[in-house]
């Protein structure tokens, strides 16, 4: 089963990068571990794909149709950081990224790291300056406008759509396990 845990720590949460670039993702850890493991789940395909098992003695494990040269792991002495680097970005990589270790037969997720990429970055936004006025101004207060913070505010739907990703996610095994029981009471039933 899958698990999110306040044991991992990823760093940024969200990364917008132009195409044909590398970027990098930082993991940290409470504790030391023997290696990282890096997932990819993809909104767009539905699926949660493996990408690379990195273990502490900096040999690496790559996932099906995983391009050796994309993607690297870097850790720390101290086996409590690694950090995912992928390069030659393109569209096909926008996705969630997850560090996660395996603990008890668990496998425990980290936050998360939301990578998009864009052919072109946007402008930031230039800031004008008002013209200063040596001319006295009557100084008049206004009432204050009521925060316009709704349903639409990050604050509100980033957490909703990870709790629901968690859900998704928590409800893989128990599926699967439903789909062998009903399996196997099919079988009981037409072997009688």
């Amino acid at each position: 089963g899958f698990c999110t845990n306040l044991l991992l720590l990823q760093t940024p949460e969200n990364i917008l990068a132009q195409t044909n670039n590398k970027t990098e993702i930082l993991c940290e850890m409470k504790k030391e571990h023997t290696g990282v493991y890096w997932y990819r789940w993809s909104q767009e395909r539905q699926n949660f794909e493996f990408l690379i098992f990195s273990s502490s003695l900096g040999k690496a494990t790559y996932g099906t149709n995983i391009r050796q040269d994309k993607f690297s792991v870097r850790g720390t002495s101290s086996h409590t950081s690694y950090s995912l680097h992928i390069s030659h970005l393109h569209a096909l990589d926008n996705g969630t990224y997850y560090c996660s270790v395996s603990q008890s037969s668990q496998l425990l997720l980290g936050s998360g790291t939301r990578l998009g990429v864009v052919d072109v970055l946007p402008l930031p936004q230039k800031t004008t300056q008002a013209p200063f006025s040596r001319k006295p101004m009557r100084c008049v207060t206004k009432r204050k406008v009521p925060s316009k913070k709704g349903a639409c505010s990050p604050l509100v739907w980033v957490p909703l759509a990870a709790s629901v990703l968690v859900l998704l996610l928590s409800l893989v095994p128990t599926a699967h396990r439903l789909y062998r029981l009903r399996r196997r009471l099919w079988l009981r039933i037409h072997r009688q």
